[in-house]
């Protein structure tokens, strides 16, 4: 790895880390108004339509910030790729930081956590996303120890494979509450918006796929091995 793109990380990393912060911040603010006591399930459906609207345009501008750096940082598509995966990783574990610095919380690893709503809730131990960030970082450190070797179709299917099966096990617990509810209730009356709402907030998630997440945590983690592997080579 370069000098130059040492800086680069360094300089990434600094930005996602103060950005996690401001991000805390946000989630501060919404705690202490609406989950004063920290508990986040079952969701308090008493939040106002608009915040949950600017939460969702909250939500994309992050992603857009993260990718606008790697953007900036990176020349090839690689590159652009490598540096977007390791803004987003630290910008994820410390959010966590500071979130346990600032609000003590999560009290475990294992304590659930609501991570994006777009388009459907995604929630999971805390320790998943975690781990999903912490192999993005391997894999910017791959992506950027091999400047001439490029991802082949196996590696970025077995990347796109992955990644669904992670996305998979994040979205599983509130698709299946309200697709199956939506089913039973037979869209009926008209109702139904009203009542997937009162099923949101009677629901505490109290088992994740582990078996999906780690599928897909393994796929990625085999995509990434042979493109090392091949880069040795």
């Amino acid at each position: 790895m370069e000098k130059g793109e040492k800086r680069k990380l360094l300089w990434i990393g600094i930005f996602a880390m103060a950005m996690a912060f401001v991000e805390t911040m946000i989630v501060f603010y919404l705690r202490k108004l609406y989950y004063p006591d920290s508990n986040l399930f079952p969701l308090n459906i008493s939040m106002p339509t608009q915040i949950l609207i600017f939460e969702w345009i909250r939500e994309t501008a992050t992603i857009i910030m993260l990718l606008s750096v790697a953007i900036l940082a990176g020349k090839k598509a690689k590159e652009k790729f490598a540096y977007f995966i390791y803004a987003f990783a630290i910008w994820d574990i410390f959010y966590y930081v500071w979130l346990k610095v600032t609000l003590d919380w999560p009290a475990s690893l294992m304590t659930w956590d609501v991570l994006f709503l777009i388009p459907i809730t995604w929630v999971s131990p805390v320790i998943c996303p975690i781990i999903v960030s912490l192999t993005m970082i391997l894999g910017t450190y791959l992506i950027l120890n091999s400047p001439e070797k490029k991802f082949t179709k196996k590696h970025i299917s077995l990347l796109v494979a992955g990644t669904i099966f992670i996305y998979t096990s994040f979205v599983l617990n509130y698709s299946t509450l309200f697709f199956k509810k939506a089913y039973i209730l037979k869209f009926s009356e008209g109702m139904i918006e009203e009542k997937i709402i009162n099923l949101a907030a009677l629901y505490v998630p109290a088992h994740f796929n582990w078996p999906i997440f780690i599928i897909g945590e393994a796929v990625v983690l085999l995509a990434f091995y042979l493109f090392y592997k091949s880069r040795k080579k």
